[in-house]
């Protein structure tokens, strides 16, 4: 019988594939469990339907992706910390400082897990932090520490 997987199933399919597998398989573990249904012409139809739909989301979020990209390439975050002797931080500056600095100011909601800083800033000056806004898409981020008056 042939069905389309609606789930991975190991050993068996991917999400979206349309296979043959034993009858019994189909019916009594497949289908029963919502795994799969039936790849009848309606059934194809609709899965080539959702894959366009997919497809043209994943391209609008690529170029909203672009989009950011620029803006956030054009624009410099300005923190303000307290800093000891040498320009050195009294802590640190952390992703989420950042993120919570451009919702604030600029109302860009950016994910703190996407601000790929590998350690915290811990000096007063400017700093580029990689941004990684879509897997085909990263942008870099100009960050301003500056003394706290």
């Amino acid at each position: 019988m042939k069905v389309i997987f609606l789930q991975d199933v190991k050993g068996k399919g991917k999400k979206g594939e349309v296979k043959n597998v034993a009858d019994g398989y189909a019916q009594n573990f497949l289908i029963k469990k919502g795994l799969a249904v039936e790849a009848t012409s309606a059934n194809i139809s609709t899965l080539e339907g959702q894959k366009k739909k997919e497809k043209k989301a994943a391209a609008e979020e690529l170029k909203q992706a672009k989009e950011l990209k620029q803006k956030l390439e054009d624009m410099t975050v300005e923190l303000s910390a307290k800093s000891g002797e040498g320009g050195r931080l009294f802590g640190s500056i952390t992703s989420k400082q950042i993120a919570e600095e451009l919702q604030k100011k600029h109302q860009l909601k950016v994910d703190k897990r996407k601000i790929e800083l590998n350690d915290a800033i811990r000096s007063l000056g400017y700093t580029n932090v990689p941004v990684k806004l879509h897997p085909e898409v990263q942008a870099t981020l100009k960050v301003h520490v500056k003394e706290q008056s």
